[in-house]
C-alpha cells in the first residue's frame, strides 16, 4: 500500500499521464513555450507500446525475417539465405535491447532537454487539475492548469481465450516466445494480424490468418489489397476470409480453433490480434466526470478536449487512427488549443497510411473507389517495379505505384505503393496532395536514376495518356 499522499500538489501548468510518442510530443510543445510540464510514466522507461512492445520490437523482426529469409534477394540470381532451424525469436531480435534502449534514451533526453519532470508511477485523477501519482516510495499530488491523457491501448482479451495458456499470445507479448513454433493461427486479419502473418511466415512457420471480413485491409485501395493478398499467398499464408472464431481450447501440444463455419483449425500457437482497448483503467476518470466508450476509449471533441475542461486526451487511448505518427500530431495540437498557443489548430487530413507487411503497403488520399463513390471523375496511372531498373537490380519485381488523378483539374488526388520501401516512397505522393499539385508535377521532375521514385514519373505519364483521351 503506498502511504498517503502529501497535502499540498506540486504546482505544473500541464500534467501528462503517459510518457509513450504522444505525451513525449505533448509535454516538450508546452515547455517549448515556456510552460512547465511534468509526465507521469508507469513503466520503467519512457516509450510506450511503440517503443517497447509494438511498433519498434515487430519492425526488428520484419527486418530480420526479411534478410534471413531471402526475401529481398529471391529474384537475385546465384544469392542464397538459409535460415538456421534451431534459431530463435530471441537471437532473431537480439537487436530489439538495443533499438529499445536508444529510443528511450533519446526520449528521456528531449524531456530533460526541455526541463519537463519525469514522475515514475501510476497517475490518477484525484479532482480535475490534480493527478495522484501512486510510486514504489509512495504517492506524489500534481497540480495542472491542464492535464493530458496519453496513456495508450494495449491488446483486446475477448472471454473465452485462455491467455495464460503458454501457446496462446496476444500482439503486445508475442515477441516474448522462445522458440519459432511449426505453425501458427493468427485471429484478425488487420494490419497487426497482417503484419506478424508476413514476419512469421518469411521466417519458415506455418501461417493460418482469419478474419471475419472477405476483403484483406479494406480501407486500401482494392487493387492494392489484392495485389497484397496475392504476395501474402506466395509467403505461404493460407487465408481464411469470411469466418469468425466460435471458440479457442487447447487439445494436446496445440491449440484448435472452431470456425463459423463448423470448421476446426489446428495450430501450435495462436496469435490474437482482433482489436484494442484503451489503457484507461485505474485513472479514476469517474472522478472528473469522464466516461469511457465500451472498449476503454476516451472520447474527444476536435479540439482534444474530453468532458472535462481541464483534461484533454490523444494518441491511441482515444482510439481510432491509432498511429503514432497522427497521435504525436494530436498530442502537439491538443496542448496548443488548451493553453491558446498560435501553432498547431489542427491535424492535416492527409494522413499516410504505413503497413509493414511483406511486401510493405503504404497510401494517402482517396483509393480509386473512395473517389468513384464521392463523384469524382479520375483516371489512373500504374508504375511497376519489375519494369524499373531499381527494381530490376533490387529484385523488387512485385512492387506498383499507383496515382489518382482528377480528370477536370488534373490534380493527384491519391497515391498508393506497394514493395520495397513503400512507406518512404509514399511521401513524395504526399507531398504533392498537400501543394494540390497536378500530375503534370511528376513528369517535370527531374528523379536520380536509378530510383524506384522514378516509378512516380511512369505513373503519371500513364496518367497524362489516359487523360489525353476524348
Amino acid at each position: 500500500m503506498p502511504r498517503m499522499a502529501s497535502p499540498s500538489p506540486e504546482r505544473f501548468d500541464l500534467v501528462v499521464i503517459g510518457a509513450g510518442p504522444a505525451g513525449e510530443k505533448g509535454a516538450a510543445q508546452a515547455a517549448y513555450y515556456g510552460k512547465r510540464v511534468a509526465i507521469v510514466e508507469a513503466e520503467q522507461e519512457p516509450g510506450g507500446a511503440a517503443v517497447h512492445t509494438g511498433t519498434l520490437p515487430s519492425k526488428t523482426l520484419r527486418e530480420t525475417a526479411l534478410f534471413l529469409s531471402g526475401y529481398r534477394t529471391r529474384n537475385l540470381y546465384g544469392v542464397a539465405v538459409e535460415l538456421r532451424p534451431d534459431a530463435t525469436v530471441r537471437k532473431l531480435i537480439e537487436r530489439k535491447d538495443a533499438i529499445v534502449e536508444t529510443a528511450s534514451r533519446a526520449m528521456m533526453h528531449n524531456l530533460n532537454r526541455h526541463n519537463v519532470r519525469y514522475f515514475h508511477g501510476r497517475g490518477r485523477f484525484e479532482d480535475p487539475h490534480t493527478v495522484v501519482v501512486d510510486g514504489e516510495d509512495g504517492s506524489t499530488r500534481l497540480s495542472g492548469e491542464h492535464i493530458l491523457v496519453t496513456t495508450g491501448s494495449r491488446p483486446y482479451h475477448p472471454e473465452g481465450i485462455e491467455f495464460q495458456d503458454h501457446n496462446i499470445w496476444d500482439s503486445d507479448e508475442i515477441l516474448g516466445i522462445d522458440q519459432l513454433p511449426g505453425s501458427m493461427a493468427i485471429l484478425g486479419g488487420g494490419v497487426i494480424g497482417c503484419e506478424y502473418a508476413c514476419m512469421f511466415a518469411a521466417l519458415g512457420v506455418d501461417v493460418t490468418l482469419v478474419d471475419a471480413r472477405t476483403e484483406l485491409l479494406p480501407f486500401l485501395d482494392a487493387e492494392i489489397s489484392a495485389r497484397l493478398a496475392e504476395a501474402m499467398e506466395k509467403l505461404g499464408i493460407c487465408l481464411v476470409q469470411g469466418h469468425r472464431w466460435t471458440g479457442v481450447e487447447r487439445k494436446g501440444a496445440g491449440v484448435v480453433t472452431a470456425l463459423s463455419d463448423g470448421g476446426e483449425l489446428q495450430a501450435e500457437y495462436l496469435l490474437f490480434t482482433a482489436g484494442r482497448t484503451g489503457n484507461t483503467a485505474g485513472l479514476a476518470l469517474d472522478r472528473i466526470g469522464v466516461l469511457t466508450d465500451d472498449r476503454g476509449y476516451i472520447p474527444v471533441d476536435d479540439c482534444y478536449r474530453t468532458a472535462c475542461v481541464s483534461v484533454s486526451a490523444a494518441g491511441d487511448v482515444i482510439g481510432f487512427p491509432a498511429l503514432a505518427s497522427v497521435s504525436m500530431e494530436q498530442a502537439r495540437v491538443a496542448v496548443c488549443k488548451a493553453f491558446g498557443f498560435g501553432y498547431k489548430q489542427a491535424v492535416s487530413s492527409i494522413m499516410p497510411y504505413g503497413i509493414y507487411t511483406i511486401p510493405e503497403v503504404s497510401s494517402v488520399g482517396e483509393t480509386e473507389q473512395s473517389a468513384r463513390e464521392k463523384g469524382m471523375d479520375v483516371v489512373v496511372g500504374r508504375a511497376l517495379s519489375r519494369e524499373n531498373a531499381r527494381g530490376q537490380i533490387t529484385g523488387d519485381l512485385e512492387g506498383i505505384t499507383k496515382l489518382i488523378v482528377e480528370r477536370q483539374t488534373r490534380r493527384i488526388v491519391g497515391v498508393h505503393v506497394i514493395g520495397e520501401r513503400a512507406s518512404e516512397l509514399v511521401h513524395i505522393g504526399q507531398t504533392a496532395l498537400h501543394l494540390n499539385a497536378p500530375v503534370d508535377l511528376f513528369i517535370e521532375m527531374v528523379f536520380n536514376y536509378p530510383t524506384l521514385a522514378e516509378t512516380y514519373k511512369y505513373a503519371a505519364y500513364e496518367c497524362l495518356a489516359a487523360l489525353n483521351q476524348p
